[in-house]
């Protein structure tokens, strides 16, 4: 087995590959991982890609790349095949992660690393991370099936009024996402949340990639303040697949909370999808946020999987 810069190689060589993950995500998260597929193989053949492929005997079984934001490396994804002729996948996993987290590390300029790798389960690759000194945070992946009987929406304020997401809505929202989450720890999980610059960033790359599905205009949601017009909260949707939304955000202003709107946005969002046939709702959330869980799990919504964030900062 070898492990050679990914930048060598072309789409014809990934594709058998990416299709195999495809199918992977489709069967453990309802996910169409195509969009994201398509858009790696164009960056590969445009050898823009930075990360590090397995070969064994001329063909790669396993990947795993990333990006550079500015002073920040963010580890993309990890996958690598199992077979009854190919090497232990777990063992290839740990020397891939090894190669990408040592590259970023002694990247010049790049002072933290972040990683959330949705489609391995807790604890699975957690060794090279812990290794080289980064931070570890449980995640859940919750899903919600639609078909469920959902309990009635509780009553936003009456001053509250939820309406759709706008194009406008931009600056407002990114204003809201960095107030909402300062001293939270997804800001620790997610630098881009403690500037505006940064949560425009956010909203810009789920908006207008398909990184985490294809945004859904039709299923995100704002709630304002009917006196002064100002946004108090908002959740973000996106198609998964053609018959599941994921919520990409979900937020409300600190002096907004438990009154309902966090509620009232959710309740919003799955009756536009069950409108639209969609079978299943999906999101994530940080399981120290456990006031976030305990609404989740009142709405219906159950743990599906449990995942690791890992966050360095040099």
């Amino acid at each position: 087995m070898e492990i050679l810069d990914l930048r060598h190689f072309s789409s014809v060589d990934l594709r058998a590959l990416l299709n195999d993950e495809i199918q992977l995500w489709g069967r453990l998260l309802s996910w169409d991982y195509s969009g994201s597929a398509d858009m790696i193989l164009r960056y590969v053949d445009a050898k823009i890609l930075p990360g590090y492929a397995a070969i064994d005997r001329g063909r790669i079984f396993g990947y795993a790349f990333f990006v550079y934001e500015g002073s920040k490396g963010v580890i993309g994804d990890l996958f690598v095949a199992n077979g009854d002729r190919l090497p232990d996948p777990h063992e290839v996993e740990s020397r891939l992660l090894m190669h990408v987290i040592e590259t970023l590390q002694q990247s010049p300029g790049i002072h933290r690393v972040e990683a959330q790798l949705l489609a391995h389960e807790a604890g699975l690759v957690a060794r090279p991370f812990v290794d080289q000194g980064f931070q570890r945070h449980a995640r859940l992946f919750m899903v919600l099936p639609l078909v469920k009987a959902s309990k009635p929406a509780a009553k936003a304020q009456s001053e509250i009024e939820i309406r759709r997401w706008s194009e406008p809505d931009y600056q407002s929202a990114a204003a809201v996402i960095t107030t909402a989450y300062r001293g939270h720890v997804d800001s620790q999980i997610n630098d881009q949340y403690r500037t505006l610059s940064g949560s425009l960033r956010f909203l810009n790359n789920i908006v207008r990639f398909p990184g985490c599905g294809t945004f859904d205009p039709d299923s995100s949601f704002v709630a304002v303040h009917k006196q002064t017009r100002s946004l108090a909260g908002l959740i973000l949707c996106s198609r998964v697949r053609h018959d599941v939304g994921h919520v990409t955000q979900l937020c409300v202003l600190p002096e907004y909370r438990s009154h309902g709107i966090g509620q009232s946005l959710l309740a919003a969002t799955a009756v536009n999808l069950q409108q639209r046939n969609f079978s299943t709702l999906s999101l994530t959330v940080t399981e120290a946020n456990t006031h976030a869980i305990d609404l989740y799990r009142y709405l219906g919504f159950d743990i599906k999987r449990v995942f690791d964030a890992f966050v360095w900062e040099g």
